[in-house]
């Protein structure tokens, strides 16, 4: 594969139908917000299209196109893979997913590091966490184990697929398991909810043995 970037002009990329990968747009804002601020920004990954001519089909980068377009640029920095449809399918389906995850003692470091340069408000716009995250990581020093634990937690998300009977007993056992949905996020009492119902299983063998 080559790894030589070239100058593609924007209207000559065109976005994979089956692009499975999505940016909520507060993440989209900050993509567009950092490409504006340093003009630098990781190649996306292309093909020659299979069925027009002079085009090529985004691989990896849909995101970045639709940010430089935002921004009125004309062209995107690329690099072109000569891949089947077979290989295609399977970038598209790990690219975006197959990441290491941040050891938090160095992010932490990396994040006060800006944290003096710049006011959080202002850096909440630049990075992934929010405000209220980088206020709760940057500022407490040392973090406890409990916001030890929060902090991993944000950074490492759940992914399973259910049906819609199941994903009713699922609700209902999180609502039972946390009825006040306390937690700073919606999320986060779903989370801590989870966590409960898992525990109590784990705590309980001898129920759950003759069961």
């Amino acid at each position: 594969m080559s790894k030589k970037i070239r100058r593609i002009p924007l209207d000559k990329l065109v976005a994979h139908p089956d692009s499975a990968n999505h940016m909520g747009r507060a993440n989209f804002a900050k993509l567009i917000r950092n490409i504006k601020r340093t003009g630098r920004y990781e190649p996306v990954v292309v093909r020659p299209h299979p069925d027009r001519r002079g085009c090529f089909q985004i691989i990896n980068g849909h995101h970045r196109c639709a940010a430089l377009k935002t921004l009125g640029r004309k062209t995107a920095d690329a690099i072109v893979w000569n891949v089947s449809d077979e290989q295609t399918d399977i970038l598209l389906t790990t690219l975006n997913r197959l990441r290491g995850r941040d050891v938090l003692d160095r992010k932490l470091t990396v994040l006060r590091r800006l944290d003096a340069r710049m006011k959080t408000r202002e850096l909440s716009k630049l990075v992934p966490q929010t405000r209220g995250q980088l206020e709760r990581l940057i500022h407490h020093k040392p973090l406890s184990q409990n916001m030890m634990r929060r902090a991993q937690a944000f950074a490492i998300p759940v992914v399973f697929f259910v049906d819609k009977d199941q994903q009713e007993a699922i609700e209902q056992a999180l609502k039972l398991a946390n009825p006040t949905s306390d937690g700073p996020t919606r999320s986060a009492a779903r989370a801590a909810a989870l966590t409960d119902l898992a525990t109590r299983f784990l705590d309980t063998p001898q129920e759950r043995g003759n069961s």
